[in-house]
C-alpha cells in the first residue's frame, strides 16, 4: 500500500513538471519513475527494462534517494544519464554524456543491417567483416555483435570520449574479441590499413541536423548531449556525402552500405546515391509513419 502511495504522489510530479521528448517513445512517466525507483532500491536499468520488474519496497534512506532522483529528472537530466542505462535492440547498454543516447529510430537502420549480414551468414561466407562508422556509444556494432555472433567488428567515432563509452560497452558485454574501436572521422581509422575492398558491410548514424538547427534542439538535449553527435554541416549532409563516396573503396564487391537519414532527408539522399554510379541497388527502409529513415546500397 505504501508503494501504491509513493508511487501515484511521484508519477503526478512527473506528470506535471517533465515535458516528455518524443525522440525517447519508451520514456513515459510511467516507466521513467519504475527506471528511477529500481535505481534508488540499487538496480541500475533502462526505462524499457524498468516496466518489466516488480518495484521493491523501499526504505526511508532509498525513498529519499528517489525524490533526488525524480528532481534531477525534473530539473531536465535526461533519464539515460541518471540511470546510465540504456536499451538498444532489446541490448542494455552504458550511457553517459560522453555520446549520444541511442534512440528508438535507430532501431530501424539496426534491424535493416541485422537482416543484411544475416544474409550474408547465410550464403556460407567466412569471415564477414563490418565496419560501424561515427558509432557513438557503440550501440550498433554491439547489438549486431551479439545477435550476428558471426560477424567481426570495426567501429570507429571521431570523439576520443565516444570511443571510450564503446569500449566500455564492449567489456560491459565482453565482447573484446568480437569488436575492435579507433578514433578516427569517417574512414580515417581504416584508410590504408588493409581494409581497401576487404568490407562485407558498412553501417552509420551520422550526425545528420544542419548546424544552425542544432542549436535550437531540445534544452534537454542540448545541455548534456554531445554537439558533435548531431552537427552535419550547413545542410546536414556532410558526413552523408562523405560516406557515399568513400564506402565503394572500402566495400566488397556485393558489399552494403547502410544509413541513417533525418526525417525529410531520404528522397533527396537516396538521389544523391543513385548519381554517383557508384552502387548497383539502392533502396529505401521508412519508419512507421511512412518516413524514410534509412539508405541501403549494395556496391
Amino acid at each position: 500500500m505504501k508503494n501504491e502511495i509513493l508511487f501515484k504522489e511521484l508519477l503526478s510530479l512527473l506528470e506535471r513538471h517533465l515535458r516528455l521528448l518524443s525522440d525517447k517513445p519508451e520514456e513515459t512517466y510511467e516507466s521513467t519513475l519504475a527506471a528511477l525507483w529500481l535505481l534508488a532500491a540499487g538496480e541500475a536499468i533502462s526505462a524499457e527494462e524498468a516496466v518489466t520488474k516488480e518495484l521493491p519496497e523501499l526504505k526511508k534512506v532509498e525513498e529519499d534517494k528517489l525524490r533526488k532522483l525524480v528532481e534531477k529528472r525534473i530539473a531536465g537530466i535526461p533519464l539515460a544519464h541518471i540511470t546510465g542505462r540504456q536499451q538498444f535492440m532489446g541490448v542494455e547498454l552504458m550511457t553517459d554524456a560522453k555520446a549520444l543516447i541511442p534512440r528508438k529510430e535507430t532501431e530501424i537502420l539496426g534491424k535493416t543491417a541485422q537482416e543484411i549480414l544475416e544474409n550474408i551468414v547465410a550464403d556460407g561466407r567466412d569471415e564477414i567483416m563490418a565496419l560501424d562508422l561515427c558509432c557513438g556509444a557503440g550501440n550498433l556494432a554491439i547489438a549486431l555483435a551479439l545477435h550476428v555472433p558471426e560477424v567481426r567488428f570495426m567501429a570507429s567515432d571521431l570523439s576520443r570520449e565516444a570511443v571510450e563509452l564503446t569500449k566500455e560497452n564492449i567489456r560491459f558485454h565482453h565482447l573484446e574479441n568480437r569488436i575492435v574501436v579507433l578514433q578516427g572521422s569517417v574512414f580515417e581509422a581504416f584508410e590504408g590499413k588493409g581494409y581497401d575492398e576487404n568490407v562485407d558491410v558498412i553501417i552509420c548514424n551520422p550526425p545528420y541536423i544542419s548546424d544552425t538547427k542544432v542549436s535550437r534542439m531540445a534544452k534537454e538535449i542540448a545541455e548534456h548531449e554531445p554537439e558533435l553527435a548531431f552537427k552535419g554541416g550547413t545542410l546536414g549532409l556532410s558526413i552523408i556525402t562523405e560516406l557515399i563516396r568513400k564506402a565503394p573503396l572500402f566495400l566488397k564487391k556485393d558489399g552494403w552500405l547502410t544509413f541513417e537519414v533525418g526525417l525529410g532527408q531520404g528522397a533527396f539522399v537516396k538521389q544523391l546515391v543513385e548519381k554517383t554510379t557508384l552502387y548497383e541497388e539502392v533502396s529505401t527502409v521508412a519508419d512507421q509513419q511512412g518516413n524514410i529513415r534509412v539508405i541501403t546500397a549494395r556496391k
